[in-house]
């Protein structure tokens, strides 16, 4: 039965966090560390009670088992990304070396595998509910247009264009590319997009960037234009580059 946990309201640091674990010694021990740190919890035991659970509230983060009693959690991961765009954080005991790339691939933004330390855990959800504000740390304002030969990235309105038309990106995808835009043709390390986007940058974040990054070139490519390349300079990062010249550049804002 999904439970709300009781809340330390004097904390500043506390979020809803949606977990969906089965395991009900698992559970218990995450909720009552998350708790202490002053977050709010909602505990599901199955991806049926997840789903009732999202009608009555909205997370700041979803923790996701993959071995659930009533669908696969890789499923409801996708789900969730179609309703939500907050951090989902895979935490499993799968030893599937496949299911990490599939958890990234369907939405995931993190994944641990069981058993896993409580510290760490913690880490990576605070790394998480940092993220939105990473995205303020952009130099470009919110209402500007930045246009990269073909590719236009409406900040205002969190649309992007090749040659006029659409291309749907992820949150995390859409973060990543104004990243790039802001320093066309310019190698941007690995470790500061990780920085930027995720709030901190290890082993699991980096494999999860060179998911992203795949993810974000197909979708930039799967339509008629031409869009500015995305390419990985190995060993060093990424970096967007307009026919291998300075690209024409424009920043619109207040």
């Amino acid at each position: 039965m999904a439970e709300r946990s009781s809340v330390n309201v004097t904390s500043t640091r506390g979020a809803t966090i949606l977990l969906v674990e089965d395991d009900l010694i698992i559970a218990g021990m995450l909720r009552d560390r998350l708790r202490a740190r002053g977050h709010t919890v909602w505990h599901a035991t199955t991806g049926a009670e997840a789903e009732a659970i999202e009608k009555e509230v909205t997370p700041d983060l979803i923790i996701v088992d993959l071995m659930l009693p009533d669908t696969n959690g890789l499923v409801l991961c996708s789900d969730m990304r179609e309703r939500w765009e907050v951090p989902i954080i895979i935490c499993t005991a799968s030893k599937r070396p496949e299911d990490a790339v599939l958890a990234l691939k369907l939405g995931a933004d993190d994944f641990v595998r069981k058993p896993f330390s409580t510290d760490e855990l913690e880490a990576r959800i605070d790394a998480a509910l940092r993220r939105p504000a990473m995205q303020s740390r952009l130099p470009a304002t919110e209402d500007s247009l930045r246009i990269i030969g073909t590719l236009t990235i409406d900040r205002a309105k969190h649309d992007v264009t090749v040659d006029g038309e659409p291309v749907h990106l992820t949150p995390m995808e859409y973060r990543l590319l104004c990243c790039l835009a802001e320093q066309p043709n310019d190698v941007v390390p690995s470790t500061e997009l990780a920085q930027r986007v995720w709030g901190t940058h290890d082993l699991g974040i980096g494999r999860s960037l060179q998911v992203h990054i795949r993810r974000m070139r197909a979708k930039l490519n799967a339509g008629a234009g031409r869009p500015p390349a995305l390419v990985a300079v190995r060993g060093f990062g990424y970096q967007l580059v307009w026919d291998g010249t300075p690209p024409a550049v424009t920043a619109r804002g207040n």
